[in-house]
Order: C-alpha cells, then sequence, then structure tokens
C-alpha cells in the first residue's frame, strides 16, 4: 500500500531558498513539494491548480507581503501554513503576527552560511510540516488589537492579597500556544496571581511575544530574568533557549533561567517548569496545559496535581494540536477539562472558591 505523500506548496523569493526546501521535503518519504512560487500572486494560481496540503511562505516578497498573502489566504482558502522567517526583531514581530493571522507555526531562516544552515534545519522543517499537515484550522479571529479587535470579557478583581501572593499559575504550551496563551492572559485582572510560562520557541522571539502579550494585557508581561522574585500580577514567559522553573527564597517566589541540557527534546521543557511548581507550590499552583505536540508537561502537570494544585488541560476541539493536553488528560494529570475561552474564567473561579473556603476556615 503506498504511502499518501504531504503535497507542500513553498513561497520564497529567493530561488536558493526554493531550492533547498525542495530538496529537504522531497528527502523525507512522507512528504512532496508539487510546487514553488517566487511570490503569492504566482502561488495563489498555483494553490488552485495543486490544492496543497501544507504551504510554506516567506515574510518578506515582492508585489505582496507574505502576511498580507496569509491574511487573505486564511480568509478565502484557509490552509495550513509554515512561515519561514528571518531572525530579526522586525522577522520576530511579523512571525508572531502570521500566528494571529492563523498560521501553524515558523522557521528561521540562518542568518550565515544559508545552505549548510538550512538543511541542518531538516527535520526541524520536515516536523513542522507534519505537524501542519495534522493540526487543526480553527475559525479565523480578528486581530488581537486595533480596529476590529473582539472585545475581551475582563476577569473580576480578586480583591485578596492573600490569594494574589500566595498562589501561583504555571502555563505551558507548544504549536498554537502563542495565540491560546494571549486568550488566556488577556481577561486576567491586575491583581491576579504571578504566572510561569513556558513556551515552547526558538530564541530572539520569546522578547517579542512578551512585549505583545504586555500590550494587549492587564497584567504585565515580560521575559523571565534569572532571580526575579514572582509579583502578583505579573506574567514571566520563559526566554527562548532557556528553561524556566521556581524556587522560593524565604517566602517569596524566585524565578530559576538556565540552559542545562534540553528535556523531552525542548528547551524550555513544560516539565522542567511543572516538577518546579509541583515542588516549590505545591497546592498553592494552578497548573495549565495548552495545545501543543508531543507530551512534554503531562508527567510535570501529573505531579503538580499529585502535589495539591488544580490543574486544566484545554480541550480537543479548541487546539490546533492535541497531543500535549490529550497526553496530561490520559494518565490522570487534569483536574478538569475545558475550551480555550473558558480557561481563565475556571482559573479565576477556581481562586475565587479557594479564597472563599480559607476565609470560612
Amino acid at each position: 500500500m503506498s504511502l499518501k505523500k504531504i503535497k507542500v506548496l513553498c513561497v520564497d523569493d529567493s530561488a536558493l531558498i526554493r531550492s533547498l526546501m525542495t530538496e529537504i521535503i522531497n528527502s523525507q518519504p512522507d512528504m512532496t513539494v508539487v510546487a514553488t512560487a517566487s511570490d503569492p500572486l504566482v502561488a495563489r494560481d498555483l494553490v488552485k491548480q495543486h490544492n496543497p496540503d501544507v504551504m510554506t511562505l516567506d515574510v518578506e516578497m515582492p508585489r505582496m507581503d507574505g502576511l498580507e498573502f496569509l491574511e487573505k489566504l486564511m480568509r478565502l482558502r484557509p490552509m495550513p501554513v509554515v512561515m519561514v522567517s528571518s531572525l530579526t526583531e522586525r522577522g520576530s514581530e511579523a512571525a508572531l503576527r502570521a500566528l494571529e493571522l492563523g498560521a501553524i507555526d515558523f522557521v528561521t531562516k540562518p542568518r550565515l552560511g544559508i545552505r549548510d544552515g538550512l538543511l541542518s534545519y531538516t527535520d526541524l522543517i520536515a516536523g513542522k510540516i507534519r505537524i501542519a499537515a495534522a493540526a487543526r484550522l480553527l475559525p479565523a479571529k480578528r486581530p488581537a488589537s486595533g480596529v476590529g479587535a473582539p472585545a475581551v470579557v475582563d476577569a473580576p478583581m480578586l480583591r485578596s492579597p492573600l490569594l494574589s501572593t500566595e498562589k501561583l499559575i504555571i502555563i505551558g504550551a507548544s504549536t498554537g500556544g502563542t495565540e491560546a496563551i494571549r486568550e488566556v492572559l488577556q481577561p486576567l485582572p491586575p491583581d491576579s496571581p504571578g504566572i510561569l510560562i513556558a513556551q515552547h520557541m526558538p530564541a530572539g522571539f520569546t522578547h517579542s511575544f512578551a512585549q505583545r502579550l504586555n500590550g494587549l494585557c492587564r497584567i504585565v508581561v515580560s521575559e523571565a530574568v534569572h532571580g526575579e522574585r514572582i509579583l502578583p500580577g505579573h506574567a514571566y514567559i520563559a526566554p527562548g533557549g532557556f528553561h524556566l522553573s521556581l524556587t522560593r527564597s524565604g517566602a517569596n517566589y524566585v524565578a530559576h533561567v538556565d540552559q542545562e541540557a534540553p528535556v523531552n527534546r525542548h528547551r524550555p521543557s513544560i516539565d522542567v517548569l511543572f516538577d518546579s511548581a509541583a515542588k516549590h507550590a505545591g497546592k498553592n499552583a494552578i497548573g495549565v496545559i495548552l495545545t501543543g505536540m508531543g507530551r512534554d508537561g503531562a508527567e510535570g502537570l501529573l505531579r503538580m496535581r499529585q502535589a495539591g494544585a488544580h490543574t486544566l488541560a484545554q480541550d480537543e476541539a479548541s487546539c490546533v494540536v492535541f497531543g500535549m493536553p490529550r497526553e496530561a488528560i490520559a494518565i490522570g494529570g487534569a483536574s478538569e477539562v475545558a475550551p480555550l475561552p473558558e480557561i481563565s474564567q475556571r482559573v479565576m473561579a477556581h481562586l475565587t472558591s479557594f479564597g472563599e473556603r480559607a476565609n470560612r476556615v
């Protein structure tokens, strides 16, 4: 029985990149390049002709910008897209905007030695294309900010200093996670407990991600810095290429950032963060596992639950990729399963009920 190959359309204005992407993809037994395009206007006709399963799309191109094309594509002919972005500040902002518009993931172009550099990404590129081909295309969303932005129903204030300082919210995500994290954080009140986040993301992108969220949320969002105190009303994102874990210094929660070996092939690893929360926060933590491929975070969420934490997993219908939540649910790591739009409400409801129980004691 012949294997049905993933049909890929590569769109890039560089003939060298198109050639290298074709070489990489065609070297895989389960995928093939059905066509290449030098710009989006050519790509538009090739989509109709070849009906590809996945598109790889450059950001900066002549005649039509990749983001403009992506926005039109997701409105008129939604399909899984993997962006190919330069590792620059502008490139990282464009990649995050692409994820907001509906792209499944992105790959960074190497700065030097582009042929050897890109070929060294063969497994990464092939893996992202496989994930994209299997990913769930969620309904197109309006922009997170600006004209046409959806109204965000803000969660009510906690008005309890004890809840804000003693409790922590710990979040892990991978593919599809940048938008899922935004949807969880945006409604949270400025007096919410401190939040630690591990999102699978390469170095150079988490700073832009944190800045973007900081401009959209009522809480303060930043990249985590080693040794800083975890404060209420703040969210701390693991820097790309670094593990983030929780430690204590006396009565204070403190961020620990390091470059120890990858765990589950990831750095940052969600399991590293969740395990540290189980150890140092126990029942005072709330664990949340969001969309993503693989099983990073599943065991850690279970250990958090065993340590007394309340734990949530995103449900299948609202996930881009249901891998990590599925694994966590299967081993009993989730206290409850919820659709993405309800997760921030469920977190706040748990905090409120915990506060009411504490007041009755």
